[in-house]
């Protein structure tokens, strides 16, 4: 029974059916891509979460591992054995903090520099959206825009 000027459960009926078709190709799409990309990461030789520790240090600007692990939203002490990771490959080294003697920062090497450019090549690499034209693409990214902005957190994959 439907009362008059009731408005029908999100999720129910044919926009319900539709929306729910659309966040299964999504999560498709995500688990696609995130395999693509660890591919990628495994033919620098690097595990997924060394190479995104990697791609969130700036090279010009050291920071210390609390600061890196708040970016990851992990747990400091996962951060040390990636940066251990990091700094056994040649890609990072630890840094006195010349502002405070007690930390110490990570700073990118000029190794680090190069395999950094070559993780946010692989990061950005887009097989899976091959087919689509130049139109398709604005497109879809002004969708995907518009539904994100309802709710992902600024730093969740923007530009």
């Amino acid at each position: 029974m439907t009362t008059t000027g009731a408005s029908p459960r999100p999720g129910t009926g044919e926009r319900g059916e539709l929306a729910g078709q659309v966040v299964r190709r999504i999560v498709h799409v995500a688990r696609a891509m995130r395999h693509d990309t660890d591919l990628g990461f495994a033919r620098l030789g690097l595990t997924p979460a060394v190479a995104r520790a990697l791609h969130q240090l700036d090279p010009d600007r050291p920071i210390a591992a609390r600061e890196l692990a708040e970016q990851l939203e992990c747990d400091r002490s996962n951060v040390t054995a990636l940066v251990d990771k990091l700094e056994l490959a040649g890609l990072v080294h630890r840094q006195v903090d010349p502002a405070d003697r007690r930390l110490k920062t990570l700073v990118v090497t000029d190794a680090g520099r190069g395999v950094r450019d070559q993780v946010h090549q692989v990061m950005s690499e887009a097989r899976l959206l091959a087919g689509l034209s130049d139109d398709e693409l604005g497109t879809l990214r002004e969708l995907l825009g518009k539904v994100s902005d309802g709710g992902c957190p600024e730093d969740c994959g923007g530009e």
